[in-house]
Parts: C-alpha cells; structure tokens; sequence
C-alpha cells in the first residue's frame, strides 16, 4: 500500500515533517561534485548527515567513488544496498566489531581506520582466521586533538609495523581538519588548514621514502573543503554534509555556493502572547547545541524574516515573534530550517523527498540508530 503522505502538499502533511527539496539536493551535489573534480580531487562523502544510500547513489552518479560512515554497522547497511567503496572513518576494536568487518569484506571492499598498532595487529589476527585481507588507513592527529597517531617518527613507526603485518594493507593516510571550520578569517583559516594539511605531505613523503604504499592521503569536512580541495596532497575529500547545506556550514564556516536543502514542518499549537508562539516540535525532532534552528517561512511562502526560535523543550518549541511574524495563528504551519543536519537526521525515520512543493517519494532512514 502506497504511503498516503506521497502526493500531499506541505500544508496537509501531519507534523513534525522532515523534509528534503529534491532539486536542491541534486543541485548541491553537482556544486560539490563539480567543484572537487575542477581540481582533480576524488569524493568519497561522509553519510552522517542522512544516512541514506539513496543519496550516496545520487552521489556516486555525480562522480563520488564511494562512502564515508563511521560505524561498521552502518557500513553493512550500504553494502547492502550495493555500494562496495566504504571509508570507515573511526578505529574498530573488539572482536564483536572485527568479525562483523571481516565478514563485510566478503562482499564490500571497506578501508578502515588505525592509529596505534594494537589496532591493527588485531585486525590482522582476524583477518588471517577468516582468510581475507582488508585496506587499512592510518589516521593522524593534525590539531583535532582527538585520534589519531602524532605526526612525525611515531606515524612513520607504525606505517612501518602496518605494513609488516599479513592480512592488513596499508594504503594511506587520512586526517581531519575540524578544529579549523570555524576560524573566521578567510585567510587565517586557509592558511592554518594549509598547515594542518602540511603534516599530512610530510608523513606520505617519508612513507614513500621508506618504500611504504600511501596512494590515498583523505581529509576535508564540508566546512573546510573549499580551501582543503586546493591542497595538493590530498587525493580525495569526505565533505558530506555540503548536500543539505546547513547554516551551520554557511554562516558559522563560510561556505559559499550551496543552498539549504532540508526544511521541517512543524504546526502553531499555542500563542500565549503577541510576541511569542509555540509549536510542535521540540528536541524530539531538531537539534540545537551545535546550531539553532531557523524559521523560514509559513508553508504557502510568506517570509517570517523576524521570527526567530529562542528555545526547545522535549515536545515544544519557542519562537519569538517581531512585529512582521506576529499574524501567524494556531494551526498555522511553518517550515524551519534545521541548524546542523548531522544531530537532526538521527531524529527522524524518514525524509520526505519534496519537488514543488509535494512530496514525491519517501527515503527511509535505513543506518539510523546503526551505532556499533
């Protein structure tokens, strides 16, 4: 039986709605996609925004040559869906998760992160029991000062104890930059990821020195890939989170040239004063800490440009109301622009695939709550 939302406009849809403009969505990819191949980078996308091969294979058709995730459990969901490419970029430890990755070797070709030998000497024990050989990649700490192994001797070290190690192929380097999305000044921030990168080029040049395969050095998040894309050394970027264009990646990290893909319909429930309504949707259904929300307009186009959302509670949230939004009523419904996809997504069980204004189909969020 077919979904009865498939065909409803934006005003009939029951609320929170969370909502994906198809034509944004596919013109956003070909910016990314055009952009990165202009300077002769390789796209393979983090999924964490959506989580929905659907769009990877939107993706992969733009010219990407594979996926990010970060569990391998989300790894099996788009090997299923038949997408083989498959960058786990986090450190995979545990027996549990070990076989799982080697059993997922067996019909996907996934390259899976290492920063301490430890790690990869345990993948290489399970490998060896199980007979395959996967693609290892060594992760560095560049100023994240999160994971990864430090520049310098102890990188080098390990790709060295790696590389010596059956069922375990060493293939590159990977880093991420993310400490510096938000450095404000354009050329500030262009010259200290510019740094940052620079320690990825010296730990591929001693590598290649020492006789050590580093074909793929990846790095870039979408709030960094338009400078990171002009760093020679890196061979391919996992800008993902680009195709939905958060504001959170166009007014905090100042990507330019893409355009908010994503919108939630939510329904006034309450108007306790003039300058105040209260609507539908809370921390259940939008994400707050890392970017706020923002109102867009009603669901038939009128702008609400002083409407501005000042809190969330669970089931409820608070917008305040400036002299031009004060018309709205109960039972009016408006769309909002999620702040930061990555923590909204997770919310929801699906995304309504809108084209003028209707819903057109329906894509399931199938890695949702894939979490080991």
């Amino acid at each position: 039986m077919a979904d009865p939302r498939i065909g409803q406009s934006l005003a009939e849809l029951d609320t929170p709605a969370y909502c994906l403009d198809i034509e944004t969505l596919d013109a956003n990819i070909e910016r990314m996609a055009t952009f990165l191949a202009d300077r002769g980078k390789q796209w393979r996308p983090h999924a964490k925004c959506h989580k929905t091969p659907e769009v990877t294979r939107r993706q992969i058709d733009a010219g990407a040559i594979g996926v990010t995730v970060a569990k391998v459990s989300e790894a099996e969901v788009y090997a299923d869906a038949g997408i083989t490419d498959i960058l786990i970029a986090n450190l995979v430890v545990g027996r549990p998760k070990l076989t799982r990755l080697t059993n997922l070797r067996r019909k996907a070709d996934p390259l899976v992160c290492c920063d301490h030998f430890a790690q990869a000497e345990a993948l290489s024990a399970v490998c060896q029991q199980e007979e395959v050989t996967c693609r290892a990649i060594i992760e560095m700490d560049i100023g994240m000062n999160r994971v990864g192994v430090r520049p310098g001797p102890d990188t080098i070290e390990l790709a060295e104890a790696i590389d010596r190690l059956p069922g375990v192929d060493l293939v590159g380097i990977m880093g991420y930059e993310g400490h510096l999305l938000m450095v404000e000044d354009p050329e500030q921030k262009r010259r200290e990821i510019n740094a940052a990168i620079g320690l990825l080029a010296n730990a591929k040049e001693a590598m290649l020195a020492k006789g050590i395969c580093c074909d793929i050095v990846s790095a870039g998040g979408t709030g960094s890939y338009q400078i990171t894309a002009d760093c020679d050394v890196v061979t391919e970027l996992q800008a993902g989170g680009g195709v939905f264009a958060d504001p959170f990646y166009l007014e905090r990290c100042g990507v330019i040239g893409l355009e908010p893909a994503l919108r939630l319909v939510a329904t006034v429930v309450s108007r306790p004063a003039l300058d105040r309504a209260i609507i539908d949707s809370g921390r259940k259904s939008l994400h707050w800490d890392i970017y706020p929300p923002q109102v867009h307009s009603t669901v038939e186009g009128s702008p609400l440009p002083d409407a501005v959302v000042k809190s969330l509670s669970a089931e409820h949230g608070t917008i305040e109301l400036g002299p031009e939004s004060r018309d709205i009523k109960i039972g009016d419904k408006l769309l909002l622009i999620p702040g930061y996809s990555d923590h909204t997504t997770v919310l929801h069980d699906d995304f309504l695939l809108l084209r003028n204004g209707r819903v057109e189909t329906i894509w399931p969020i199938v890695a949702r709550g894939m979490l080991q």
